[in-house]
């Protein structure tokens, strides 16, 4: 198979190497965690680091099964450790290991250990080790493949437009390994069927202790049909009740935090934007990956709109920002990006050729009245790029493209 190049996050990895500071992967399975400490342990070795000073263990891999104890795995480490040289370390799933961070710290204190973790649930991070490690680890989110990536990586660009690329890129998906797949929908289907229930089995209804199963698979049917859609945990639960399955609100919540965990959903909080603070109720939540919402939910004719939006909530993330829904009294803008540079305001429509649908987009942004950048992002291919009075039109898809 071939390696797909993750630019910017084998240069987050290099640009950490050697510091006195412990790099944790985190992501949903299968979105290119095992293949990226592959890539980054080749660029090691070509710069002439010796093998036998990569120590890597991937705790899904059988052959490892033993080292699922702190103790064992700390033995291990220790005693494939080189007297000379930095060792470097790279401990994958590492979930697997009860009590992991003991292990971890004991290592992090090795003057010549280089350590790198993965995860592929975001509550292995939200315990003992991050209270442990507390300023001492840097954590890398990783996603699936961006628009960019399966651009770059897809056979596609040759004869199809980009148009065509992108209707490739949210059909048949963004996870890595389906794009040896490419075309063979019925393949890329069986493939994501087994991903999403190995995340709901393993990382949800195994960590959760849930009992019931089906309703758990009613909810993620029901955030995956409203994508993009002003949602509370009240909503949710009387959804459910009123299909004839009694849930309440707290079990709901349970289970929208376990889906979180396992970076299966996202959860984007409203952002009021004249009192520039957090909102608490009514957020919004978006999908890893929108192949996997049409394999649970179909297609249907009015969705494309918000697996765009979908589309934009991820990249904005893989940009660094911190990403939320801009509310306003008499309007909403699609996102609110903010990072140490400060804000930025995100409009997104499939097209915004006709009049009325323009000026509805425009309006939200027109009302903001800070200095800000404003875009408006389409895919329109006339008129692709204009300036509205600062309020700045591009394609979405070249948008994605530009870095």
């Amino acid at each position: 198979m071939k390696l797909i190049e993750r630019k910017e996050y084998i240069e987050f990895l290099k640009r950490h190497k050697n510091k006195n500071i412990i790099k944790v992967v985190s992501g949903v399975r299968r979105c290119g965690k095992s293949k990226l400490f592959e890539l980054f342990q080749n660029d090691l070795l070509a710069q002439g680091v010796p093998r036998e000073n990569i120590i890597s263990i991937n705790f899904e891999d059988l052959a490892f099964e033993d080292l699922q104890e702190y103790h064992a795995l700390y033995k291990y480490v220790i005693s494939h450790m080189q007297p000379t040289g930095m060792n470097y370390i790279f401990l994958d799933e590492i979930q697997h290991v009860p009590d992991f961070e003991k292990a971890v710290d004991s290592l992090f204190i090795k003057e010549n250990a280089d350590i790198y973790i993965t995860g592929s649930n975001a509550y292995f991070m939200s315990g003992d080790l991050a209270t442990m490690l507390s300023g001492r680890y840097v954590e890398l989110k990783m996603l699936p493949l961006s628009f960019k990536e399966y651009y770059e990586a897809s056979s596609f660009k040759s004869n199809h437009s980009l148009r065509e690329i992108y209707e490739h890129y949210i059909t048949e998906s963004s996870f890595p390994y389906t794009l040896q797949l490419e075309g063979k929908q019925q393949d890329i289907n069986e493939y994501l069927l087994g991903l999403y229930n190995t995340v709901i089995l393993k990382d949800v209804v195994g960590r959760l202790h849930v009992n019931d199963v089906k309703m758990l698979e009613s909810i993620v049917k029901y955030l995956f049909a409203n994508v993009g859609s002003l949602l509370s945990i009240r909503k949710i639960a009387a959804s459910m009740t009123s299909a004839g399955r009694k849930i309440d609100s707290k079990t709901v919540e349970k289970y929208l935090t376990g889906l979180q965990d396992s970076m299966l959903i996202y959860q984007a909080e409203r952002f009021d934007i004249k009192g520039k603070e957090l909102l608490k109720i009514n957020p919004k939540y978006y999908i890893t990956d929108a192949a996997l919402r049409y394999l649970k939910v179909g297609r249907h004719g009015q969705d494309t709109g918000h697996i765009l939006e979908n589309t934009v909530y991820l990249e904005l993330l893989r940009r660094g920002y911190e990403v939320y829904v801009g509310s306003m009294t008499n309007g909403e803008v699609d996102f609110v990006a903010k990072n140490a540079q400060g804000l930025a305001y995100y409009q997104v429509s499939e097209s915004t050729l006709q009049t009325e649908v323009m000026e509805r987009e425009l309006k939200p942004l027109q009302r903001i009245k800070d200095n800000y950048p404003k875009y408006l992002l389409t895919l329109d291919e006339v008129g692709a790029t204009a300036d509205y009075d600062g309020i700045r039109k591009e394609n979405v898809l070249k948008w994605l493209l530009d870095k």
